[in-house]
């Protein structure tokens, strides 16, 4: 049995990020677990962490986390402490993006991250800046102002994350207030290539197009669109970033905008993570109706899995079914909240029926 499991982590491993990956660790810590192999459990579901955070499954990668941190407590002479802290905030990243975990354990998951960064001798940047970054997640922009002061004056250590990362969240913070004189002011250093990383600048170019286009900066606005796009179009992972990507269309070339639904409603229509699904719904209700919504036509192609869309549907009838589902989960999220971000959001970018 461990001789087939490890073929199965071998075979994973010359595989690319996705789906069929997963299936094969999946297949790989089922046998492992059968057989008792604790350790060898712990390392695949380490691999299932990394592979599905990056891979537009967070959910999986959240069970396989909370499996390895329960184990890592029993035992944690056996297991590299530096790994599961590091990958701890890829969690806290995450974990606001299901509605149904509630405000209290999400502040449970980073006081004990806290903890068990003070434990091995970390300092606290790491901490508040996921506390700015949860604080941006929830909607409340005045915590999260405190907390982005906070995190700043505090030197990074070896569990901080990259200079890229933390400057690009910072553009989000005020792109989300409106400021955004600002948010270009912070972006620079991305836009000139001095800071990148892995998803940086690919999470930050869908930031900076409305401000780009408010500030009358039109074309650099289209070419930070298509740069930006071309860069997160094949990537499953991205559907948020799409999503900002389709409410700059809205304003700027709502036909383009189209292609861009078609690509990739057949991802959010499967998407564990229903903040980003939200968005998606949203962004392409508030681009459907700038067209012309008098038109019998279709307009847009539905999946050919979606059972719903498989009926000539018009653009009306698709606004209807896709409208509802955004403001039921944005409801949802405020609830969690405590306030109505998310709803006032949606207000703004979704006319009423």
């Amino acid at each position: 049995m461990e001789e087939t499991i490890y073929e199965l982590m071998e075979q994973a491993q010359d595989m690319p990020g996705g789906a069929a990956k997963l299936a094969i660790l999946e297949e790989a810590v089922r046998l492992a677990d059968t057989s008792g192999l604790k350790e060898l459990a712990y390392e695949i579901r380490g691999e299932i962490v990394d592979c599905a955070i990056f891979n537009g499954y967070p959910l999986k990668s959240l069970i396989a986390f909370s499996w390895q941190l329960g184990q890592f407590d029993q035992n944690p002479e056996e297991y590299d402490p530096v790994e599961l802290l590091w990958n701890y905030k890829w969690i806290l990243g995450k974990v606001c993006s299901f509605s149904n975990i509630s405000k209290t354990q999400i502040e449970d998951l980073v006081e004990d991250m806290r903890r068990r960064y003070a434990e091995y001798g970390y300092n606290e940047r790491p901490y508040y800046y996921y506390k700015f970054r949860i604080a941006m997640d929830m909607g409340e922009l005045d915590e999260a102002r405190r907390y982005l002061d906070m995190f700043r004056v505090i030197e990074p250590d070896s569990m901080s994350d990259c200079e890229a990362c933390e400057q690009s969240q910072m553009v989000r913070f005020y792109y989300l207030t409106g400021e955004d004189e600002q948010a270009l002011a912070v972006a620079k250093p991305i836009l000139s290539g001095r800071m990148r990383c892995a998803e940086v600048p690919h999470v930050t170019l869908s930031q900076v197009l409305l401000p780009l286009y408010r500030q009358g900066e039109v074309d650099q606005a289209k070419e930070q669109y298509r740069k930006g796009y071309r860069l997160v179009r094949d990537d499953r992972d991205f559907l948020k970033t799409i999503a900002e990507h389709i409410e700059y269309l809205t304003v700027a070339n709502p036909i383009e905008g189209i292609g861009v639904v078609e690509r990739h409603l057949h991802i959010a229509l499967d998407y564990e993570s229903g903040l980003e699904q939200m968005y998606f719904y949203a962004a392409m209700v508030g681009l459907l109706q700038k067209l012309d919504t008098s038109s019998k036509l279709r307009l847009i192609r539905m999946p050919a899995s979606f059972e719903w869309g498989k009926q000539e549907r018009t653009l009306e009838e698709i606004i209807a079914y896709f409208k509802p589902l955004a403001e039921s989960a944005a409801a949802e999220f405020d609830r969690r909240n405590g306030n109505t971000f998310y709803t006032d959001w949606i207000g703004r970018i979704v006319q009423p029926v």
